[in-house]
């Protein structure tokens, strides 16, 4: 517990994060943007909750930023990458923490479809062939995904 009486764990997000990519056997693939700390393109992702595991985050993250659930196919890549914690989200983990491990899952869909999106973490969303999502793509973990990604299908 700290001073103020609040576990401390809560305070902090968990510096271990699942990314989703949302695609169909085309090559097409789902992107977001987002609108905070500025707005940059990229596909599903979120942050652990304290005591989750990446295989049950990465489902509630899925139905979370687009309302998908059950429509397609969920698996875990079987890769993390470990990637420095931007300095302006830094202030959101325990103090001296710099990395986030990041799980890589896949959700394969038959087609592109419609998402719902909360509109207070992002603005909009676009289907992409999957050379386009990759230039799209804010950060390098993302883009190495769908690297990956296109030479698997």
């Amino acid at each position: 517990m700290s001073l103020d009486g609040t576990r401390e764990e809560s305070r902090y997000r968990r510096p271990e994060s699942v990314l989703v990519l949302v695609y169909t056997p085309q090559a097409e693939v789902l992107l977001l943007e987002r609108r905070r700390p500025f707005a940059f393109w990229q596909s599903v992702t979120g942050s652990l909750e304290h005591g989750e595991t990446h295989a049950a985050a990465a489902p509630r993250e899925l139905a979370e930023e687009t309302g998908l659930g059950g429509e397609g196919q969920l698996s875990f890549s079987g890769r993390q990458r470990v990637f420095e914690i931007d300095p302006r989200w830094r202030h959101r983990y325990p103090p001296g923490v710099t990395h986030n491990t990041e799980y890589e899952y896949r959700y394969c869909l038959a087609a592109a479809c419609a998402v719902r999106l909360d509109a207070s973490e992002h603005a909009r969303y676009r289907w992409l062939p999957l050379a386009a999502a990759r230039e799209r793509a804010w950060s390098w973990t993302n883009r190495e995904a769908l690297d990956l990604l296109e030479r698997e299908l």
